[in-house]
């Protein structure tokens, strides 16, 4: 089982990532696109980069934009490693920014 991070490492966390935030225990950041495609393709790319790293989130594709939310479930869907691991993988691509 997973442990969660206290308030203060999610915090300090947090300061590490451009435009993440955590809503309700949920790390979350809407990324904007050109192009709906755009948005499809990236929001394909996080998949990739999740099944990889075996913890998966919840994507919501609208037009021109993709919201990725992470939450460990195995740690009571509270915040962990895990989930600033994968916001930290996901930033290291060089995805079309609007």
């Amino acid at each position: 089982m997973a442990t969660a991070l206290t308030e203060a490492e999610i915090i300090e966390q947090l300061e590490q990532l451009d435009g993440w935030e955590n809503d309700n225990d949920m790390l979350t950041k809407t990324f904007q696109f050109d192009s709906y495609l755009a948005g499809v393709a990236f929001a394909s790319t996080v998949g990739v980069i999740s099944e990889g790293l075996d913890h998966h989130p919840d994507m919501t594709i609208l037009w021109r934009k993709v919201t990725v939310a992470y939450t460990t479930h195995d740690a009571g869907s509270k915040l962990t490693e895990k989930d600033f691991a994968a916001a930290n993988a996901i930033e290291a691509v060089n995805y079309p920014k609007s």
